[in-house]
């Protein structure tokens, strides 16, 4: 089975909060590029950077509308991350369920 490179993956990709913060706005739907910017004290360019990151790895897609950008989340790609994190919830919820259990009897 081939290697995935660790430098490529969408773990690793998302792992970064500016570009975690560019998901998390992109879920609210498609964006230009100086929108996204706009939202960060980080240069354009290091956006562009960002985007250019997650576009490599179908995280999201740009489609062109004359000279401007317009970037996509694609949810799909997300799937691995999604499986990944499901029993971590689980455990979470239970914990928090046997907490409030035991605020509750103090």
């Amino acid at each position: 089975m081939p290697q995935a490179d660790p430098d490529r993956s969408v773990f690793r990709a998302i792992a970064d909060p500016t570009r975690r913060a560019i998901l998390d706005r992109l879920r609210l739907g498609p964006a230009p590029v100086n929108e996204l910017a706009a939202a960060f004290s980080q240069s354009r360019p290091a956006i562009s950077k960002h985007l250019r990151i997650l576009r490599e790895l179908n995280v999201v897609s740009e489609q062109k509308y004359g000279r401007e950008r317009l970037y996509r989340l694609e949810p799909a790609e997300l799937k691995d991350v999604a499986d990944w994190i499901l029993p971590y919830r689980d455990f979470w919820q239970a914990s928090l369920g046997n907490l409030k259990s035991y605020l509750e009897q103090e």
